[in-house]
């Protein structure tokens, strides 16, 4: 549900995820102090052109600036996302 027009110039990235605030997500590879497959949740969600998430993850560890190159869903954000990408 977009809850405001997106912008003219605004054109997403190919593969680009969609997620909100809260979403359970894992580390697709090693990050600083943060060992590859570790879980998280999104705790901010960001991007004009570039959609971007701050992660808090299980290890207490916060960083921002990821994208579908560092993450991926997990869980019911997994299945949310999957079910919408078949939609027409």
């Amino acid at each position: 549900m977009t809850l405001w027009k997106p912008h003219a110039l605004a054109k997403p990235h190919p593969n680009q995820l969609d997620l909100r605030i809260g979403d359970k997500v894992q580390n697709t590879i090693e990050l600083q102090d943060v060992p590859a497959g570790t879980q998280g949740k999104v705790i901010l969600a960001n991007g004009f052109n570039w959609q971007r998430y701050r992660v808090l993850f299980v290890n207490g560890v916060e960083m921002g600036d990821l994208d579908q190159r560092n993450i991926e869903p997990v869980g019911k954000t997994a299945k949310r996302l999957a079910k919408a990408a078949k939609r027409p």
